[in-house]
């Protein structure tokens, strides 16, 4: 993986502009709402291909229609392939496929583990997704599955909310280690 530092240095034959060079140079790119995971990890970068000698199409879609990092994120992957000697780079956002979870790479679920947040588990693609009113209290919580605590491995847990920091994550709490700890939602 390439570093800033390394990026900000002039192009070299072992640096030629290249869809795989982009794919290397978007993988540096940090989700602002999880910044362990690159914007590839979460499966926001959907397509990359070369337009002319130096120019790239790239198209990004965003892991909700509403997601409020949504332009920050379209400029800071323009902004390093521009750095990397990519010129011009065009984005384009869409929102056809929507963005699932599963699109969320191994490396990125484990990521996501790592930094106390518990991944997601499938989407179930195909399947009518049905909207639930749940009461407050712990009732709620029985129509949603334990989660494995990303902090002790207990399946002892808990959910407090159904949002988190983010619309995209859920606020749980693990009953044997006591930390609060949020989930990724499945889209």
């Amino acid at each position: 993986m390439i570093g800033t530092a390394e990026l900000a240095q002039p192009k070299t034959p072992d640096h030629a502009l290249t869809v795989a060079y982009a794919w290397e140079v978007l993988h540096t790119v940090l989700d602002p709402e999880v910044p362990v995971m690159s914007i590839c990890d979460l499966g926001i970068v959907r397509d990359v291909q070369m337009h002319g000698e130096r120019g790239l199409n790239v198209v990004l879609t965003p892991t909700y229609s509403g997601c409020p990092a949504t332009e920050m994120i379209a400029t800071q992957a323009e902004n390093a392939l521009d750095a990397a000697g990519f010129s011009p780079v065009n984005l384009t956002t869409t929102h056809a496929p929507a963005w699932s979870s599963d699109w969320i790479s191994a490396e990125g679920r484990d990521k996501l583990r790592r930094y106390g947040i518990a991944p997601p588990g499938p989407a179930q693609q195909g399947q009518d997704i049905v909207l639930r009113y749940m009461p407050q209290g712990r009732e709620s919580n029985q129509v949603v599955s334990a989660l494995e605590c990303p902090r002790c491995g207990s399946n002892n847990t808990e959910r407090l909310s159904a949002f988190g920091s983010t619309a995209c994550k859920a606020l749980w709490r693990c009953m044997a280690c006591k930390e609060p700890f949020e989930h990724f939602k499945p889209f």
